[in-house]
């Protein structure tokens, strides 16, 4: 409702709209207020009923805090610092990639003939059959080297005047956005496999910094493309063209002009897919084990005989959820605007 539309309410009206906000605002805000007075009770404190108000209802605490700084409650610290340091290095390298994409589906028209898209898929899954049944290669040589030579002939046959519908660019972006449409559990059990595969060839990428920040690189290049997209449209291709005049190259309008004036969408991107990545418990339940678990896991293993201890868990989540909501504060105003200049689009 516009704030034009609220002006023309009659008094009771607007205190009516004013109740169903506090409301709403209320259920909102309830769940972490639940989280973070869970956090101070002692375990009778949780299992003896409902309390609401410290020094009031219960006694407060700083002892789950203290068990998770004293390593009782598992390895917190390199928890913490593995989904810092994924985290943002996903974050970063989705971001920057997704934003030269989005650009070029901005700026530039593509053709792809669905001849060549089919071409690649038959070549690559023939290729892979042909090298690994015929030849005696090993599973994971047989995709090093059934999809180059599929993805080369694909290029190339995609010059032909091939029969078949050419897609352009919207085709391409919805393509982007349907790789998220795939259940969640189907990929990571997948993916799990192909780095088992890719394993015996030497290569370790289960339960490491770069097999987890490759999966988050790429499940996080959708939403990535898709939201820097609309900023780049919105970006007046004028200021390009005027560059274009002077012989500027490509490369340094689109680093030297469009990213600047980009800023606050690539903040506010980056925000979100920083989101994403750090409450992301799937991929790393599958691709870790010990040695690069992240926060979700350890918040979710806070269980014992009894069943769920709601005060570590309640502590250990607010411990994670502290550095997302510093940093939303402190980059909030470039944020905002970066995401009403998307909604505008």
């Amino acid at each position: 409702m516009s704030g034009q539309g609220l002006t023309g309410l009659s008094p009771w009206r607007r205190r009516l709209v004013a109740a169903g906000v506090l409301i709403w605002c209320l259920i909102t805000v309830f769940p972490l207020y639940w989280v973070v007075v869970t956090a101070f009770k002692t375990p009778p404190g949780v299992v003896g009923g409902p309390t609401y108000l410290p020094f009031i209802d219960f006694t407060p605490t700083l002892q789950p805090f203290i068990d998770l700084y004293q390593g009782i409650r598992g390895e917190f610290f390199r928890t913490f610092l593995n989904s810092t340091i994924v985290g943002l290095s996903a974050a970063a390298i989705a971001t920057a990639i997704g934003a030269m994409a989005a650009y070029a589906l901005v700026r530039f028209e593509f053709k792809v003939r669905f001849g060549a898209g089919l071409a690649f898929f038959l070549l690559a899954l023939g290729g892979y059959l042909l090298f690994n049944t015929t030849f005696g290669f090993t599973r994971p040589q047989a995709l090093l080297l059934a999809f180059p030579i599929a993805l080369i002939v694909a290029v190339a046959a995609n010059r032909l005047p091939l029969p078949g519908p050419i897609l352009g660019n919207e085709d391409i972006l919805f393509w982007f956005v349907s790789q998220r449409m795939f259940p969640p559990i189907v990929t990571a059990f997948a993916l799990y496999l192909l780095y088992s595969e890719i394993g015996r060839l030497g290569f370790q990428l289960i339960d490491s910094f770069v097999g987890l920040t490759l999966c988050y690189v790429a499940f996080s290049l959708p939403i990535v493309v898709w939201l820097m997209r609309d900023f780049f449209e919105a970006v007046p291709i004028e200021v390009e063209e005027a560059a274009m005049v002077d012989n500027v190259p490509s490369w340094r309008i689109f680093f030297g002009i469009v990213v600047p004036m980009s800023m606050n969408g690539l903040l506010a991107t980056f925000m979100i897919t920083l989101a994403f990545v750090w409450n992301e418990f799937l991929f790393a339940l599958f691709l870790t084990n010990s040695r690069w678990q992240t926060l979700p896991i350890l918040v979710a293993g806070q269980n014992s005989q009894r069943g769920d201890e709601w005060w570590a868990i309640s502590a250990a989540a607010l411990v994670a959820i502290v550095p997302m909501m510093i940093m939303a504060g402190l980059l909030s105003r470039m944020m905002r605007s970066g995401l009403l200049l998307g909604a505008i689009k």
